[in-house]
């Protein structure tokens, strides 16, 4: 039998943000992730202020702009024209406006900036969960090799498949949104003749068609591309697969120049399904809630996923830190801080109009997850 205050499910963002958070607040955290072994996998991430706001807060923000980059503004194109829809300023403005700038930076980098912020000892890998339990004093996960972790309380941030989410909801299937994304990265040397500082978004012809740009690796070498496309149907196995640059460069034949000059240099792309799921009505049941993908799993056209995973983590340990032994009252109101908030911007991601015309950003990018009021504790 292991013993742990939190047991945590999954080494994502959300997962190792939430650990840190609450290896800070005083807890003794055990993080179980199914991965053998951590590798550089993703690309890159849009880390917006309220994103990096919690970042710094766990004292890995120096860590990340060592290698990110910092857009000078946000703006959006027509696809066919190129012409400029929406500018938002984010570079000195965004962070005096907002407390915090915003951040492009590969995936594996910031995960490496949270695994080297944990305790040592931490994440215990290959660690697969066959079930989840709990009574009145204490919650439990069964791994694959027999072994028991006993815990005062279970995090679920194991993903859109969550294990956790469908032992305290039930099983529900995300469902296909008809959407496929491509995902490279390209050398900015032969783009040079193009401004590539803001981060950009290419509006296609419809909702399903976009293309977003960012630099990474401090703007020096590459940038960052994600594209979707409508597909009716999706017949592989996996939800990710091998792409090729041919069958990017038809899917945005009739874009602008610009654009089409970025794609011709994506030689290496992956190609991946979008599955979303619909907001749940609760995330937490006694000594058992999630956070994240595990709960609000959204599609990435306001960027706002890890973010949300990241403000999830800090709120949590600000309640389970103030919860005494009441640990199944700081769960539920973590989950009233969060609910609504998470599930507004988990519905606004669906419909792909974020930014486009209008640049009121406030409500996300100001929200500062580590001061927010939170709801009043139950007595």
């Amino acid at each position: 039998m292991t013993e742990v205050d939190i047991a945590i499910v999954g080494a994502g963002i959300g997962g190792m943000a939430a650990a840190i958070a609450l290896h800070r607040a005083g807890f003794k955290v055990g993080v179980y992730e199914q991965a053998p072994r951590f590798g550089r996998v993703g690309a890159g991430i849009n880390l917006t202020p309220n994103a990096v706001k919690v970042l710094d807060g766990l004292g890995v923000g120096t860590v990340l702009r060592a290698t990110a980059y910092e857009p000078t503004c946000r703006i959006s194109r027509l696809w066919d024209s190129g012409r400029e829809t929406s500018r938002l300023e984010l570079h000195t403005q965004g962070a005096r406006r907002y407390g915090a700038p915003q951040l492009t930076i590969h995936r594996a980098d910031l995960l490496s900036a949270l695994e080297a912020a944990l305790p040592a000892g931490s994440v215990r890998l290959g660690a697969k969960v066959a079930g989840v339990g709990q009574d009145e004093r204490h919650a439990w996960l069964e791994l694959a090799d027999g072994t028991r972790v006993s815990a005062r309380a279970v995090v679920g941030c194991d993903g859109i498949h969550s294990v956790v989410r469908e032992a305290i909801a039930g099983p529900e299937a995300p469902r296909f949104t008809g959407k496929v994304a491509f995902r490279s990265i390209v050398p900015t040397a032969p783009l040079a003749r193009y401004d590539l500082t803001p981060t950009t978004k290419w509006w296609g012809p419809d909702a399903s068609s976009q293309i977003f740009t960012f630099l990474i690796d401090r703007g020096q070498r590459e940038l960052f591309v994600f594209a979707t496309v409508p597909e009716t149907e999706w017949t592989h196995e996996s939800w990710s697969i091998q792409g090729h640059k041919d069958e990017l460069l038809r899917a945005y034949a009739g874009f602008h120049e610009e654009a089409l000059a970025i794609l011709e240099g994506c030689d290496v792309v992956l190609k991946t399904a979008l599955y979303a799921r619909d907001p749940m009505v609760r995330w937490t049941h006694g000594r058992v809630t999630l956070l994240g993908d595990a709960c609000h799993a959204m599609l990435p056209f306001m960027a706002q996923g890890a973010a949300m995973g990241l403000e999830d983590a800090a709120v949590l340990s600000r309640c389970l830190g103030e919860a005494g032994n009441d640990v199944p009252a700081a769960l539920l109101r973590y989950e009233q801080a969060r609910l609504e908030r998470a599930s507004r911007i988990q519905r606004g991601s669906l419909q792909n109009d974020w930014l486009r015309s209008d640049t009121n950003a406030d409500w996300v990018y100001g929200y500062d997850a580590w001061t927010e009021p939170l709801p009043e504790r139950a007595h």
